[in-house]
């Protein structure tokens, strides 16, 4: 590396370093809430995390087979309330990290139902893990009144500057894995909680597949998921949810770049700590991390 690069890199370390602590200190905190939680009773050798994939269609019948050892604890995300087999998983962990979840978009009536259906299905200790940024100050307790849920804000602003800083701020909880998805949060939260093995099922992560451009000049993509029933999905126009504008083939493909950068990181910090993230979703498009047939 160059002088000249060398020089440039650690300018831009310090100004990000500068503007992360600025912004905390003004949007956020410095508080680690998901520490003060803890874990929802004792802890199982291993956390498995669901994402919303095609794949979990299949894995998701063996894992209610596996799961009588109990050597697993369960991590859920978005939607997965609904699913008549949530009250059989008992998912100790769930984690909302859409903006739609807090803020007033056109999925409300869906996110609505979705509060109503955990507030009656719920019956065992749960940590619900929220965005500490909440500019509309969306009240979860009063949407969420069921007292078996513990509310769990966790910081969402994302540390771009010295990677040694960087992995300190995620020890604490102050750092955030707040990559572009859902599951990388679910990621982190487990490896701050201290499991040092966890998995992934249903993160197919096939972000690219069925992607086109209409003859509106519009960004249209066949979005799949778990719960689709093998029904094949139509080509819809791609929208930003918050504020909710078209996306850009530019915008798009800069976002999935950033995702998959955000898997590496958090290999890279799971090493750290001596935890292991292990895929084991067949199919994943997802290259960071150990691959385990399922």
């Amino acid at each position: 590396m160059t002088f000249f690069a060398k020089t440039d890199r650690l300018l831009r370390n310090l100004y990000e370093t500068a503007f992360y602590f600025a912004a905390m200190a003004v949007k956020e905190n410095f508080r680690n809430y998901i520490r003060r939680a803890g874990t929802v009773g004792t802890p199982a050798p291993t956390m498995a995390i669901l994402g919303n994939g095609p794949a979990l269609a299949d894995e998701l019948p063996r894992l209610l087979e596996e799961m009588r050892g109990g050597d697993r604890d369960f991590l859920a995300v978005n939607f997965f309330a609904e699913d008549e087999r949530f009250a059989e998983l008992r998912p100790a962990y769930y984690v909302l990290s859409d903006p739609m979840f807090f803020r007033d978009t056109d999925e409300r009536e869906r996110v609505e139902a979705l509060y109503r259906t955990m507030n009656e299905r719920v019956t065992w200790p749960m940590n619900l893990y929220v965005q500490y940024y909440n500019p509309e100050r969306f009240d979860y307790r009063a949407a969420l009144p069921n007292p078996h849920i513990r509310i769990v804000p966790f910081h969402t602003l994302t540390y771009r500057g010295f990677r040694r800083l960087e992995f300190w701020l995620y020890r604490h909880g102050l750092g955030s894995a707040n990559f572009g998805t859902v599951v990388q949060v679910g990621e982190y939260i487990a490896l701050l909680l201290g499991y040092k093995r966890i998995e992934l099922y249903g993160v197919d992560h096939t972000l690219l597949e069925g992607l086109c451009v209409d003859d509106a000049n519009r960004l249209c993509r066949a979005d799949r998921h778990y719960y689709d029933d093998g029904a094949p999905a139509a080509l819809r126009p791609m929208f930003q949810k918050a504020p909710r504008r078209p996306y850009t083939m530019s915008v798009y493909l800069a976002e999935v770049a950033e995702l998959f950068r955000g898997h590496e990181v958090l290999r890279d910090y799971a090493a750290t700590l001596g935890a292991r993230i292990v895929n084991r979703t067949r199919g994943s498009m997802i290259d960071a991390y150990e691959r385990e047939t399922f």
